[in-house]
């Protein structure tokens, strides 16, 4: 836990300073996770106050403080769902839809300026961000809440309401989508997968 659950309870009953510490302790976490879903770093502020703002007016209904955690990573990958599928319905090409790191690409390529291994590793955050945009928005959190956040399955299982064997078998059926993702990937540049 990243606060004191005293501070959570204080925050339930309407304390408006001791909620500012709620969002203040999760704020860089809540957001690190949305950034991730999402894959737009311009809109990732905007996810993360609608989750503040869903947070603020349904912390009143959170019985027990010590599922707040899971409630909360809840209420994240919930609000990066509806931002999703609203981008799914809007379907528009906008400068603005290129990621930071292929505007540095295009700069670099204009100006040579910059090195080989930074390309390398845009290169490398590009293509896993294509094979992650390749399979489910499901699997996408999924994936990431355990690969990248590190949660584990306890705290997974609370957030999804479902039992650990359940979960491995998501993840694993997960992982999988993300291999054929990349194989097709391979084929497609006419490359063998081993």
């Amino acid at each position: 836990m990243l606060i004191e659950f005293e501070v959570i309870e204080r925050a339930r009953k309407g304390d408006d300073a001791a909620f500012n510490q709620v969002v203040v302790a999760y704020r860089k976490r809540i957001l690190g996770t949305i950034a991730r879903l999402i894959g737009r770093p311009e809109d990732v502020e905007d996810v993360g106050q609608e989750v503040f703002i869903r947070l603020y007016y349904s912390l009143d209904q959170l019985r027990p403080t010590e599922v707040f955690e899971p409630w909360m990573y809840r209420l994240t990958v919930n609000a990066a769902y509806d931002y999703m599928r609203r981008q799914k319905r809007r379907k528009e090409s906008r400068m603005s839809d290129l990621s930071e790191q292929q505007v540095m690409m295009a700069d670099a390529s204009a100006g040579g300026k910059e090195n080989q291994e930074e390309i390398r590793r845009t290169g490398i955050r590009e293509f896993v961000h294509s094979l992650l945009e390749g399979i489910s928005e499901e699997d996408r959190a999924l994936l990431i809440l355990k690969e990248v956040e590190g949660l584990s399955l306890k705290e997974m299982e609370q957030i999804y309401k479902v039992n650990e064997n359940a979960l491995k078998v998501r993840l694993f059926r997960a992982r999988q989508r993300v291999l054929k993702a990349y194989a097709a990937s391979n084929a497609a540049d006419g490359l063998s997968v081993t």
